[in-house]
């Protein structure tokens, strides 16, 4: 992808003909330029001709943003300050969405590209035929030289620009060095999407800085599996493992992109049992794909556009009723399935068979039906498992060692490329793994583990610290939480209200917060948090600041099973009594009736304390935990269920408000 499409000294702009300047971006544009995109570049370069008579710098025109598929109208580097400039040729309203556009694209650079870490960042919408505003120029309470966008129309423009420059201090910024720039970014799971979907790669989308894990080896170690499986003619299964945001499900997508054929008709499949992040996928790649369709002039039906996407992105319950039906071999050969430790023992399985299918003789778990649909092939087949650690959060999930079981009991001459990390505890391989490591089929691979979380671009230790937390080790837990509270805030309060502003007052542009709670926060009701009350994870993720079914309006809350593989930019933690600290360990709790009922179960604790591990790695830069005081007049929320929460994570160290 091309970086940007014009790029000049401002004084080679201001002698370069309006003609020459469209011929350069029209032969740069990954499209043919429709007539309306030419008439407002014309515009564009005629108001930036005017305004930049005095000024030494560089300009570009259509500056790439990838990661969130996007180009900036025009970027200006003079002296210390990087110009972001959006125009809205023609509006005579500055509208919210253009706002936050401009603000997003600023904050881009800010955070993932290299050179723009450090200088002032001026985001400055022009909505050419809008009429006069004050021009206020200001940092925000982030304190990261990003200005609150700027609104200008054609006539304010070139004394805006000299007030910022005015404002500005520091170092000029060496232009050549800017432009070369290293961009590492770090995209949402829905942003990676929509970018892999639209042929990007994992290299212009997803971080290569050494601090982190390079996702592309590990693309490439599977893409090397999947070549040789099908020029030798073998079978195999790959598991790759990973903490908490490491990128997984991004590896399973690009795999899949890649491994589409011409005529959509997949060579591979992505299937995930988690219905919300499969729901919030197929909707967000049909409205992205539908407005680049649009934007292009191009007439296209939601409805097909929604096919085609279900095609790529599958729920693996649908996918293995189809094959209850259909037993002939699969169109697919490669089978990618996101947090493949969530699929059904064999007890769930059966059971689910009986009741809901009536099918009676059912004797499969779900990894070993799935290995089997597959293995109808005569010639190769290849499955991508994405294992997530102490990701278990429902009743009848087998962990890993159902895989392996059913491997080593029905498909002995499957190939096996493990994790080095799969041995680890948190991955419930177990006792299923040992039966197999001696087999000359099990090929151990350490580019197969994603070792640091992407998530959080601004501290990579948040999922350590977490899981520091959750194991009561407050030594490790004070230290981690040192290492990142200067670039990732965490916060603890008892009041929810304080919570919520303290997200609105975060949050820039459309980055995305919400309010997160346990599925068992049955006693958050008085505060107006209700569990039971179903949140549709489409409208929460996707829906905008004006839609009251949303994240961003902090009145529907989403629980670990709509968030799970999903994330926000800000979270709010609201912590219930069903989770409580104790001097013996976590206690576990349900609420049943008008009680609390202890939870004795090995595996519903299991549960419980990873959904706490879900909610609590959410976030990407930064999040704040509400504990509530409880109430002495409710004996189903007597502050002492509380207390002892709020003071350990007190202990912990994180900040009060």
């Amino acid at each position: 992808m091309n970086r940007y499409y014009y790029r000049k000294s401002i004084s080679k702009f201001l002698t370069d003909t309006t003609n020459e300047i469209i011929g350069i971006l029209s032969i740069y544009s990954e499209f043919p330029p429709e007539q309306t995109q030419i008439n407002s570049w014309i515009q564009q370069i005629e108001i930036l001709k005017k305004v930049l008579n005095n000024y030494r710098g560089e300009i570009y025109f259509e500056f790439s943003i990838p990661r969130m598929g996007r180009r900036i109208d025009a970027v200006l580097i003079i002296k210390n300050v990087i110009f972001v400039l959006e125009f809205k040729v023609g509006e005579k309203i500055y509208h919210l969405s253009a706002v936050e556009q401009v603000w997003d694209y600023s904050l881009d650079l800010k955070n993932f590209h290299e050179p723009s870490h450090k200088p002032l960042i001026a985001p400055i919408l022009i909505a050419t035929d809008a009429t006069n505003e004050p021009t206020l120029i200001s940092i925000t309470n982030h304190n990261d030289n990003v200005l609150f966008p700027i609104k200008s129309n054609v006539n304010l423009l070139g004394e805006i620009i000299r007030k910022v420059l005015d404002f500005s201090s520091g170092e000029n910024i060496e232009t050549e060095s800017w432009a070369n720039g290293r961009y590492s970014p770090t995209p949402t799971i829905i942003e990676a999407a929509m970018s892999l979907y639209n042929s990007h790669s994992v290299e212009d989308i997803a971080r290569n800085d050494a601090s982190a894990k390079n996702l592309q080896t590990t693309c490439n170690t599977i893409s090397k599996i999947i070549e040789n499986a099908k020029k030798d003619k073998f079978k195999a299964i790959v598991f790759v493992t990973g903490v908490p945001g490491a990128g997984k499900t991004l590896v399973g997508l690009d795999l899949a992109t890649k491994h589409m054929d011409k005529e959509n008709r997949t060579t591979s499949v992505f299937l995930s049992g988690n219905a919300p992040l499969v729901s919030v996928l197929r909707e967000a790649l049909t409205r992205d794909k539908v407005k680049r369709e649009k934007e292009k002039g191009n007439k296209i039906k939601k409805g097909k556009v929604f096919s085609e996407v279900k095609v790529f992105i599958q729920n693996v319950h649908n996918f293995r009723d189809e094959y209850l039906i259909d037993e002939g071999i699969p169109v697919d050969h490669v089978a990618i399935f996101d947090e493949a430790q969530r699929a059904w023992n064999k007890t769930q399985t059966v059971n689910f068979m009986n009741r809901k299918k009536k099918i009676p003789n059912f004797d499969f778990s779900e990894p070993e039906f799935l290995i089997s649909c597959l293995n109808r092939h005569q010639d190769w087949a290849v499955i991508v498992c994405l294992v997530g650690g102490g990701q278990e959060i429902h009743t009848g999930e087998a962990g890993i060692g159902e895989w392996i079981e059913s491997l080593n009991r029905s498909f002995k001459e499957w190939r096996i490329f493990i994790s080095s990390k799969l041995t680890d505890s948190e991955y419930t391989a177990g006792d299923s793994l040992k039966l197999i490591e001696k087999s000359v089929k099990v090929i151990k691979k350490d580019e197969l583990h994603l070792s640091v979380s992407m998530r959080s671009f601004r501290a990579e230790n948040v999922s350590l610290l977490v899981k520091n937390i959750l194991d009561m080790d407050v030594d490790k837990s004070i230290e981690n939480l040192n290492l990142l509270k200067d670039k990732y805030p965490i916060l603890l309060t008892r009041d929810l209200n304080k919570a919520k502003n303290w997200l609105r007052s975060k949050a820039r542009g459309s980055e995305r917060y919400g309010n997160v709670v346990s599925s068992q926060a049955i006693r958050l009701k008085p505060l107006a948090i209700d569990v039971r009350s179903p949140t549709d994870p489409i409208h929460w993720f996707l829906g905008s600041k004006e839609d009251v079914r949303s994240s961003y309006y902090l009145e529907d809350v989403a629980t670990e099973f709509q968030v799970q593989g999903l994330e926000l930019d800000w979270s709010c933690v609201t912590w219930d009594g069903d989770f409580r600290y104790s001097q013996s360990g976590w206690e576990t709790y349900s609420f049943v009736g008008e009680k609390w009922n202890k939870i004795k179960k090995p595996e519903r604790k299991q549960y419980l304390k990873n959904a706490y591990r879900v909610l609590l790695t959410r976030a990407r830069q930064g999040m704040i935990i509400v504990v509530p005081n409880g109430d002495v007049n409710d004996h189903t929320r007597k502050p002492e269920y509380y207390d002892a929460t709020y003071n350990y994570l007190r202990k912990v160290g994180f900040a009060i408000i």
